[in-house]
């Protein structure tokens, strides 16, 4: 919500008894904070007053790219931040893309933060991983047959049966390769295999052929996606200006 500077790690407290983690829809979904707290804690150990938060959670997404696409996509990612201290859950809403969003929303809230069209498209190939609640595509089930960018039939009586059970049941979001970080999210979106709105709509005559160049031209998303991730972990850095390094990843100092 204000660039990458760990505000979305921030716990709430008396003064601020709704920060950016308790904001639909990061709550409840968002998981791993203790991940964060157990680096800082080391690092704080090892070298107190040096690394923020925001440069361990923009390591950590450069980590779990590594690991998530099996050692294909690796890169550097420039450290120096620092840690913010506004944290709102009234900003979620307006600042996340949603999974209903149309190409237009889709552009306009990347454009607002820097980045572009292709990239927009590129970072939207982490969809390759995860889960997602069936609350947030249930306005697709069942597809329907008019709706050109209507979910395949087989994918949607697949998931329909999950979605069925009691509570708000979680799907994965690539059936083909669930656990990996790779471009079988794009063959997914061509082939009508996606679960969210947001993620059909980059089949359009405007995005389409970044979709179909992603799936089928070996290493070029990948690529892609290592200089998308830098490009968006420079989002509205806070200097030692408007920022610290705090000492606890859940707490400003």
């Amino acid at each position: 919500m204000q660039g990458c500077d760990a505000s979305v790690l921030l716990d709430p407290t008396p003064a601020n008894a709704q920060p950016e983690k308790l904001g639909i829809p990061n709550f409840p979904s968002l998981r791993g904070f203790e991940v964060i707290d157990a680096a800082k804690a080391a690092l704080e150990e090892a070298c107190p007053g040096v690394v923020s938060c925001a440069d361990i959670v923009a390591f950590a997404g450069r980590d779990a790219t590594f690991f998530l696409s099996n050692g294909k996509v690796y890169f550097d990612m420039p450290a120096g931040r620092y840690d913010g201290n506004v944290s709102l859950a009234s900003e979620t809403l307006p600042n996340l893309p949603p999974p209903f969003a149309t190409l237009q929303m889709l552009k306009d809230m990347f454009a607002s933060k820097g980045l572009t069209v292709d990239e927009m498209v590129t970072l939207s190939g982490a969809h390759s991983v995860g889960v997602s609640h069936c609350s947030s595509f249930s306005d697709r089930l069942p597809p329907n047959p008019s709706d050109p960018s209507a979910m395949d039939a087989t994918l949607a009586a697949s998931v329909q049966v999950k979605c069925n059970r009691t509570g708000d049941p979680v799907v994965v979001q690539d059936l083909r390769t669930p656990g990996d970080l790779d471009n079988q999210y794009y063959k997914n979106v061509l082939d009508k295999k996606v679960l969210f709105k947001s993620d059909a709509a980059l089949r359009s005559s405007e995005t389409g052929a970044q979709v179909l160049l992603n799936a089928w031209i070996p290493g070029r998303w990948e690529a892609k996606f290592k200089a998308a991730m830098v490009r968006m972990g420079s989002i509205e850095l806070k200097t030692r200006a408007n920022g610290e390094i705090r000492k606890q990843c859940r707490f400003v100092n």
